[in-house]
């Protein structure tokens, strides 16, 4: 069975503090039009659950219609770090990661209506090590793989350097450590440097 692992969207979801927040209406209804309802969403690529493209933090990065849709399916490995802050090698090589996808769980509870003040963060030798096992996807149950008041974007520009693409917010509080098939596909739109996506997973064996 799959698992739905997306924020769902609603006009009260969070977004990052300063981009456009989301918004769905019905811009005409059936008895306006005669026969359908039709209806229009605004909003930042980097809404709920989202994939980075490297373009949204270097110029020269790929955009979003540019990444291989491949590597985006796949083995996945769940990780829960409760609690951690700081995500490092050591914390990681004590799992066993299996596939080319790492999903990471650090909270019981997800509020998609609360924008948190801070969020954990990997080291840049546990992004070269996921590197290191083959780790082309990295998701994490957060709206940032950097601290939230980071202007430099450090591990936006590791994971890059490393080959990794990530994607943050993904909806993990129903979900247990293990083994998953994956699915988590961007919208395909040219040019972009981010989207928001819908993720499934399927635990392994079942």
């Amino acid at each position: 069975m799959w698992i739905d692992v997306t924020q769902t969207l609603t006009n009260d979801i969070a977004n990052w503090p300063g981009d456009e927040p989301f918004q769905f209406k019905l811009s005409a209804t059936k008895e306006e039009t005669g026969s359908v309802n039709i209806g229009s969403i605004s909003t930042s690529t980097h809404i709920g659950t989202h994939m980075d493209a490297p373009f949204h933090f270097d110029n020269d990065g790929i955009k979003i219609h540019e990444i291989d849709v491949n590597r985006l399916i796949g083995e996945a490995t769940l990780v829960e770090f409760i609690g951690e802050k700081l995500i490092t090698h050591e914390l990681l090589e004590h799992v066993d990661i299996k596939g080319t996808i790492v999903m990471i769980k650090t909270k019981y509870e997800a509020r998609s209506d609360v924008f948190p003040d801070t969020v954990p963060v990997l080291t840049e030798d546990a992004i070269a090590y996921l590197s290191s096992i083959g780790i082309k996807v990295f998701g994490i149950d957060v709206p940032s793989v950097d601290d939230i008041d980071s202007k430099t974007l450090d591990n936006h520009h590791a994971f890059n350097r490393y080959d990794i693409i990530n994607i943050e917010n993904l909806l993990l509080e129903n979900v247990t450590q293990g083994y998953y098939d994956f699915i988590g596909l961007p919208l395909n739109i040219v040019g972009a440097d981010g989207s928001p996506i819908r993720a499934v997973i399927a635990k392994k064996g079942e």
